[in-house]
């Protein structure tokens, strides 16, 4: 099930500003933001069991924030902020990877770090098909009896 269904308005305002904090837009770079929308999506559909933690890591935010995080100015927000990182413990934590996992998969980022975007392998070196050689060490070992889990 998609975190938009679980996490509140408010709870998906406050990880896009959040976010907007963690990874700005760069225009020197050209990048989007970690509050892009394409990059807000991907992590509303991808948060899954991290959805519990993160939206207490929000709750976190509002209750130090006494209100929604993303209506706070600046200053205010980086202060809370500050705040959260010194005792938000194992949602902080998690709230920060799910932010960063979900950027650096756009492929807009990866462009932009000179990544290709597509699988490193076999990258030019294409096996012919039907070849099993690469097996070989695999199959000179022998068997082994296990039990299955």
């Amino acid at each position: 099930m998609s975190a938009d269904n679980q996490l509140t308005r408010r709870q998906r305002d406050d990880l896009r500003a959040i976010a907007a904090m963690i990874i700005p837009a760069s225009d020197e770079y050209k990048v989007p933001g970690a509050d892009d929308p394409a990059i807000q999506a991907d992590m509303l559909a991808t948060l899954g069991r991290d959805t519990k933690l993160v939206a207490a890591a929000l709750d976190h935010l509002a209750r130090l924030a006494g209100g929604p995080l993303a209506e706070l100015d600046a200053a205010r927000r980086d202060a809370v902020v500050h705040e959260f990182r010194k005792n938000g413990g194992v949602a902080a934590a998690t709230l920060v990877r799910v932010v960063l996992q979900c950027y650096y998969r756009d492929d807009r980022v990866l462009g932009s770090l000179g990544l290709e975007l597509r699988a490193p392998f076999p990258k030019g070196h294409v096996l012919p098909e039907g070849d099993w050689s690469l097996l070989d060490p695999v199959k000179a070992r022998g068997g082994s009896l296990r039990r299955p889990p």
